[in-house]
């Protein structure tokens, strides 16, 4: 395996996955990383969110993530050789008032990653955008929208759900995934 150095987000979201799942504590990825892995590094966060789904004791996490040779700082992880922080928010794993529907299992060179789908990402960063008006997390959701297929009608039902039937009407011809596009081509 690779040095933690030289890993990608989603090689060190991999490996701390892994090494979470080998001693039976089960995490999430949540949060902004997943933006960033949905979105091929278009948005980019620095910090990975793993939600302590099942109310595991910060010791046992600590001995975990020291076991990789990260160090806790105040409410974060560090590593000497990456600048990405790792955070173990608590669960419940929920967008709004639900929780999340599905978790996918993402093989990465370093382990397998559990992470939330993208319909529940775009929920996740919607949930920002419908309750606190974060305008960053509308342009975060409509990034992962565009590069993944997500179920545009759960979501419509969950904004219906959040009582916020009337934002998503606005904004849901922005979610709808664009026919990509072909790539210019770079000559020497």
């Amino acid at each position: 395996m690779k040095p933690v150095r030289d890993m990608s987000r989603l090689e060190l979201a991999g490996l701390v996955s892994t090494e979470f799942q080998k001693n039976g504590i089960n995490v999430v990825l949540s949060g902004g990383s997943c933006v960033s892995i949905y979105s091929e590094e278009k948005y980019v966060s620095m910090d990975l969110d793993f939600v302590n789904v099942a109310f595991t004791k910060r010791d046992r996490i600590r001995k975990v993530m020291e076991s990789l040779g990260f160090h806790e700082e105040k409410r974060y992880f560090r590593h000497p050789n990456t600048d990405l922080l790792v955070e173990f928010p608590p669960g419940p794993l929920g967008v709004g008032q639900e929780p999340v529907k599905r978790i996918i299992e993402l093989q990465t060179g370093s382990g397998i990653l559990r992470i939330i789908s993208p319909t529940d990402c775009v929920k996740d960063r919607l949930a920002w955008y419908y309750h606190d008006g974060d305008t960053e997390c509308l342009r975060q959701a409509i990034l992962v929208a565009n590069h993944c297929a997500i179920d545009l009608k759960e979501i419509e039902q969950w904004s219906e759900v959040e009582s916020k039937s009337h934002e998503f009407k606005h904004i849901k011809g922005q979610l709808q995934r664009k026919k990509a596009q072909p790539r210019a081509q770079r000559y020497p």
